[in-house]
């Protein structure tokens, strides 16, 4: 694997974390410039074993505790950030169980189309653009952070906004090396509010909201 960052080109350094007792450590970059984490390609998983992950996954919208992890999204980084009545929404990652899409369909009757490489896989989005693009706890799984968020900037209609949900990291080694968030396998990339700047200049972005923990929304420039 290359030494060169994913995001910014800079160079990176190796960090190592062991996932699970017994299991051999994992292999990381972390940029020294913007801090984003990438797992090094040769620790990447299969597609086959990225699904296995995913459908373990038991969460519906008749669980409380779930729906209410998306309503802090929604309050926090969607609703204080929109200003229409009528709005094309795309759910980009929506999972097996698309719960975000349900409650803005349900509590502001927006119209909302659904993406999700495993589940719903037909590129709905090509040919569209969309007053709001959400994507909840995807980003950490992708390998090309910059070609998704290029691919968002151009979805958005003028006025649009990309609201996005993922765990930002500690930002120190020693603390990464102890947090939980990479021991899911299928998480390999991860930021922090400093890596969301440089990818938002680099793809024509503006930061409209971050709470420097899981959320942030962004614009166009």
């Amino acid at each position: 694997m290359s030494d060169e960052c994913k995001i910014c080109k800079s160079k990176t350094i190796r960090l190592e974390k062991r996932i699970r007792r017994r299991a051999p450590n994992r292999l990381y970059r972390r940029c020294t410039e913007c801090e984003f984490i990438s797992l090094e390609d040769s620790f990447l998983l299969t597609s086959e074993e990225e699904f296995d992950i995913y459908e373990r996954h038991e969460n519906s919208i008749e669980d409380p505790a779930y729906v209410g992890f998306f309503q802090s999204f929604i309050e926090n980084a969607i609703v204080d950030h929109m200003d229409k009545e009528d709005a094309r929404c795309l759910d980009f990652g929506s999972g097996p169980s698309p719960v975000l899409a349900q409650l803005l369909e349900g509590q502001f009757d927006w119209s909302v189309d659904r993406y999700d490489k495993f589940y719903t896989s037909e590129k709905v989005y090509e040919g569209n653009r969309y007053d709001l693009i959400t994507s909840t706890e995807v980003v950490e799984h992708l390998d090309d952070p910059l070609h998704y968020f290029r691919l968002f900037k151009s979805l958005l209609a003028p006025d649009g906004i990309l609201s996005i949900m993922t765990l930002f990291h500690p930002g120190n080694d020693e603390d990464f090396a102890d947090w939980f968030y990479p021991r899911d396998p299928s998480h390999i990339s991860f930021y922090t509010p400093k890596t969301m700047e440089v990818i938002a200049e680099q793809v024509g972005l503006a930061i409209l909201y971050c709470d420097d923990h899981r959320y942030i929304t962004l614009s166009h420039d």
